[in-house]
């Protein structure tokens, strides 16, 4: 068999440039084969809007594999260990180089393809991380791993990350070896469309960012109103670009960013995505449990009343504007803007009452960015069971929150056309209005077929009571 052919099995990374495992794959073989595996299991837990999404990506790698390297991207579906293990039998590779997954499923995957190719004789070579700063990497001064979130940053930009490796220069000889019929690409559930896959997209999107908008990111990264967001989230899930390449751009547009700068604070976002991804591989249970032990007597409302306010929260029809348009956002275009994320999980957990786990998997029903370390603890974040040091006091109010982060209301205007007639800030708050709203308001085309804005399904000072009531009785 010899050393002479390597496998690289792309999965989260579905790129060319800054791939480690495809760096090492190419140094130590002349001959290489590209490999994706369509895995049962993981299409199982994917949304639509995700699967549509990640058949993008897989015919663009296909398209600059060929372009870039002459290769062709090998596609099998099934059980990850068979596959694997059958395509590095079929053309007689020695070893498969993959970047390593920390994640609870992925690292179980791991084991097994590992075992797999160990079984024939073969290895499986972990090189390189989806993150900034690998899990297991940063520990505090006592050698345990960090619990809270501030500390760890520090010991995050004090490592600090390597140079962004380029596309690799050594040709290698591409085996084209037959492909399974992919599954169906689904339709994306997201209504007005789902963002260009892609390596070159990504990066593209990240310039536009850094030229445009990352001056004033500490400041604007809150209005939804705004389209200053790096809409960067969903091509690092698919890993399309490496965090390492977004922060050399960071540090290329401002060598020394001062703490509270924009290029500082969008540092921040990524270093939070790596906590997560910490957290979450040390504590697998916190995917779908509470990280705070504590919070698991916490009294959630079930039955039918509270499936009536679940179902009212997924359509965007609560009755407060700032929530019911990012519910609607979500929906129509398979992502929300981080603030209003963070406002709609606290409506549902604090002034619903419903668990947390409710909203999670919606959002991963419909997140073209899902990301289950990053959906499950930031949703713990807001609901006071996760890492954070003061945990269930922040009670988001929704028209508070509105009122400061949309102050003209453009952003619920943009996804409430109920509400598009009224104009100004007074948006957030349709029912001070009185009693001529529902007569007056439709008389614009643009909202005839949407029929009347329901009134607020529940009070929220009332409820942000009852939400610190059963804290205390918790």
């Amino acid at each position: 068999m010899g050393d002479s052919i390597g496998v690289v099995w792309f999965r989260r990374d579905l790129r060319l440039a800054d791939h480690p495992a495809l760096a090492q794959a190419t140094a130590e073989h002349p001959t290489l084969v590209a490999l994706f595996v369509h895995d049962p299991a993981l299409i199982e837990r994917s949304g639509a809007n995700r699967l549509h999404h990640l058949h993008g990506c897989l015919d663009r790698l296909d398209a600059d594999l060929r372009t870039k390297l002459g290769g062709t991207l090998v596609e099998r579906v099934g059980n990850p260990a068979e596959a694997v293990a059958g395509v590095a039998d079929e053309v007689g590779a020695s070893a498969v180089y993959v970047t390593e997954d920390f994640g609870p499923y992925g690292s179980t995957r791991d084991e097994s393809v590992e075992a797999a190719l160990h079984a024939v004789g073969r290895r499986l070579e972990r090189v390189g991380t989806p993150y900034a700063v690998a899990p297991d990497t940063l520990l505090t001064t006592s050698g345990t791993p960090f619990q809270v979130f501030t500390p760890f940053s520090r010991a995050w930009r004090a490592h600090g990350v390597e140079d962004p490796l380029p596309i690799p220069a050594r040709r290698a000889r591409w085996i084209e070896a037959p492909s399974d019929d992919r599954p169906a690409t689904p339709e994306p559930e997201a209504s007005a469309g789902l963002p260009e896959p892609g390596e070159v997209v990504a990066h593209e999107h990240l310039a536009r960012f850094v030229a445009a908008s990352v001056v004033t990111y500490a400041a604007d990264r809150d209005r939804p109103d705004l389209d200053r967001t790096s809409h960067l989230s969903v091509h690092l899930k698919f890993g399309t670009i490496h965090p390492r390449q977004v922060l050399a751009a960071l540090a290329e547009s401002a060598p020394r960013a001062a703490a509270g700068s924009g290029p500082h604070t969008f540092a921040t976002e990524l270093c939070w995505r790596d906590f997560y991804a910490e957290v979450l591989h040390r504590r697998p249970d916190t995917a779908r449990g509470n990280y705070a032990r504590g919070m698991d007597g916490l009294a959630w409302d079930t039955g039918p009343a509270a499936d009536r306010h679940f179902d009212a929260w997924c359509r965007g029809q609560t009755g407060y504007p700032i929530v019911d348009a990012g519910m609607r956002q979500l929906v129509a275009e398979g992502w929300m803007h981080n603030r209003v994320r963070m406002i709609v999980a606290s409506f549902l957990v604090k002034d619903l009452h419903i668990h947390w786990r409710r909203g999670a998997a919606w959002f991963m029903r419909h997140l073209v960015d899902g990301d289950l370390a990053s959906n499950s603890h930031g949703w713990q974040w807001t609901a006071g069971t996760g890492t954070d040091a003061s945990p269930f006091f922040r009670v988001f109010n929704p028209t508070s929150q509105g009122q400061r982060f949309d102050p003209q209301g453009d952003y619920v205007r943009r996804y409430v056309p109920e509400l598009r007639p009224i104009q100004g800030k007074a948006v957030h708050e349709p029912w001070k209005l009185g009693a001529d709203l529902s007569s007056t308001l439709f008389d614009d085309p643009a909202t005839a077929l949407t029929g009347p804005y329901p009134d607020r399904i529940v009070d929220h000072a009332i409820e942000r009571q009852d939400a610190l009531d059963r804290f205390g009785a918790r």
